[in-house]
C-alpha cells in the first residue's frame, strides 16, 4: 500500500498566532492517523515561480489515512481556527 502525503502551501496568514493555535488542535489529529511531519517552514531556496511561502509536508501510512485525517471532525475544528488564512492542501499518493 502506497503512503499518502499532505502537501500544504500557506499563501497568506494575517495573524501568525493562529498557526500556533491550529497546531495545538491539528497535531494530535495527524498523529492519531499515523501522520508524521516531514517538513514545516518557509522554503530555503525557491526556483521557477519563486514563491517563498510557508509549506508543510506530512506523511501518512496510506492515502486513505491522509484523507480520513483531513475529513475528521476534530481536524475540521482545527481548520476553523485558521480563520482568514489562505492555503492550498493537496493529498498525494507515494510511489
Amino acid at each position: 500500500m502506497a503512503k499518502g502525503y499532505w502537501v500544504t502551501f500557506y499563501h497568506s496568514v494575517k495573524d501568525p498566532a493562529v498557526l500556533t493555535e491550529y497546531a495545538k488542535l491539528a497535531t494530535p489529529v495527524v498523529q492519531s492517523h499515523g501522520g508524521k511531519f516531514l517538513s514545516r517552514g518557509t522554503a530555503v531556496k525557491t526556483y521557477e515561480a519563486g514563491i517563498k511561502e510557508r509549506s508543510v509536508i506530512v506523511e501518512f501510512p496510506s492515502v486513505q489515512e491522509a484523507m480520513a485525517a483531513y475529513e475528521s471532525p476534530d481536524y475540521k475544528k482545527a481548520i476553523e481556527v485558521l480563520g482568514e488564512a489562505k492555503r492550498d492542501v493537496r493529498i498525494l499518493e507515494g510511489i
